[in-house]
Order: structure tokens, then sequence, then C-alpha cells
């Protein structure tokens, strides 16, 4: 480790007096998240869209710095699992999230429309995020459910379980393939996977509560959408206590997004001209 850390401090200077660049562009994709009401990390139903903006400064051909916004719709559902058990739990959930991301970039191969056309990249760093999840009531009509307190958030009784915030942060940790097109476009396919910092991105963490003092703080619509089973035909008329679990408060949520980035290339702004006078056609005497 510590050799590691000595190359990069002495590839420092070089990675600041060479060649700097500008990528600025758009992304759009697919995305999806993995938590208690999906159980695996490419499942296969309840994809969304996403898109979003990307500006990316290099201070080497292969070190830079990115910086992203990105709108998602995150889904998850207890009737697309394989195990009957938790079809019987029947939760569902939906939310929009907006993302900002800072990252590290590291390109293997030194891209540059002189040099090399492509090369597959890194990235890690940190995101801030917004959700604020919902879930489709017996009407289909949608229902927000942090209000609710479906596991007796906020409530005197449960002193343990604070109201969750609407906002967090994550670690974005991906990469991908890019591709210099002439010499202007950059074109990439990557992968970015979120490890946040919150087990409520679908609103279920650990387990159930007393539904009669649920009933009591909350009303019965926080009770109807704690509990699930009884909209089964096959519920057996048995209500959770207050030690049944409901999900798994071991693990933290992730989310991720998959798709394309279009950029255009262009080299620092202090070398505009410079990059202007290079790239004249010659004058031919």
């Amino acid at each position: 480790m510590l050799r590691k850390l000595l190359f990069i401090i002495l590839c420092l200077p070089y990675a600041l007096s060479a060649q700097k660049h500008h990528e600025m562009g758009i992304f759009g994709g697919t995305s999806s998240y993995y938590g208690d009401l999906q159980e695996r990390l490419f499942p296969k139903e309840g994809y969304r869209a996403c898109g979003g903006l990307m500006y990316k400064h290099f201070v080497h051909p292969m070190v830079g710095f990115r910086f992203g916004a990105t709108y998602a719709s995150l889904y998850g559902a207890d009737s697309l699992s394989e195990s009957p058990a938790v079809k019987r739990r029947n939760l569902n959930f939906q939310t929009n999230l907006f993302e900002a991301h800072a990252a590290l970039e590291l390109n293997f191969i030194p891209v540059d429309f002189d040099e090399f056309k492509f090369s597959p990249y890194l990235f890690a760093g940190l995101s801030a995020f917004y959700y604020n999840p919902y879930t489709q009531g017996v009407n289909d009509e949608k229902i927000y459910l942090r209000p609710l307190s479906t596991e007796g958030q906020g409530l005197r009784q449960y002193t343990d379980r604070k109201v969750y915030s609407l906002v967090n942060v994550g670690v974005p940790l991906g990469g991908g393939m890019k591709v210099f097109i002439g010499k202007t476009v950059m074109l990439s396919a990557e992968i970015g996977f979120r490890y946040t910092a919150t087990d409520y991105l679908d609103d279920v963490s650990k387990t159930y509560v007393n539904l009669d003092t649920l009933q009591r703080y909350k009303g019965k619509q926080s009770v109807d959408l704690s509990f699930r089973s009884d909209e089964l035909p096959t519920w057996d008329g048995n209500y959770p206590n207050d030690k049944f679990v409901r999900g798994d408060n071991n693990k933290k949520d992730w989310y991720w997004f998959g798709g394309i980035n279009v950029a255009i290339y262009f080299e620092a702004f202090g070398n505009l001209m410079p990059y202007k006078k290079t790239r004249c056609p010659k004058k031919f005497n």
C-alpha cells in the first residue's frame, strides 16, 4: 500500500503538467435497486428508465474528476420474488430519485484523439440523493409511506426507530468502456452501483410493530400498508406481533444505473486558442 501511495505522489507532477481536457454530455439508460423488496442485484423484472447530465475534467488522459446529476425511478415488489415466504409478505414500493455525485475516474489507457481511441475505466466517489418511497393502495392510488411510520418510526414506544431522512448519501462504484469517435465525440457504456447509508430506500428495514399501537397513533391506513398479507386469498388470518421480522436491517440498500454516456470532448479552457491553431488547415505556398 505504501509503495502504491508513493507511486501516485511521484506521478502527480507529470499528471498535472500533461494535456488536460473536458467532457460534457448526457447519460441515458436503466436503473434498478437491491434491498428488502428485491433480493437480486439484477432482477428479471422491475427495471426503470434513468437519465442525466455529466461533466468530466481530466487533469491527465488517464486521471479525471467527474460530476453528474441523474434522475431515476426505482421499484420493488414481493410479488416478483421466487420465494413463497416473501410473496406472502406482499409489500411493494416505488420512488423517484434525484442524485448528484462527484467521483474520481481512471482510464486504463490514455485516451486522446491523436493516440488511443478507446479505454476501459473505473470510478469511485460520493453522492447525495433525494427519494420519497410510496406504494400503490388497494385502489391503485399513490400513497407516500414515510408519514405512515409503517415500522413505528418516530413513535415513543419504539425509541430505536427514528424517522428516516429523505436526503441521504451513497458511494458510487462502477466502470465501463469509452470510445473516441472522430475528434469530438466520446461514447461510453457504463454501469455504476450506489451503496447507500440507509436501509429505508424501500421503507422496509426491521420488524413489525404492534398493530393496535400503530392504529392508535398513525391510523388505519398505516396498519393496512404495514401488513399486507391480509390482501391475499391465501392469508391464514394471523397478524404478526411486534417481534416478527419484516425486513433485514443488517444490510443497507443499493441502487444502480447502467447506460450510455454521449459527451463532447474539448481541451482545457486555457488551451482553447492553441487547440484551434493546431487544427486549422495548413497554408500551402
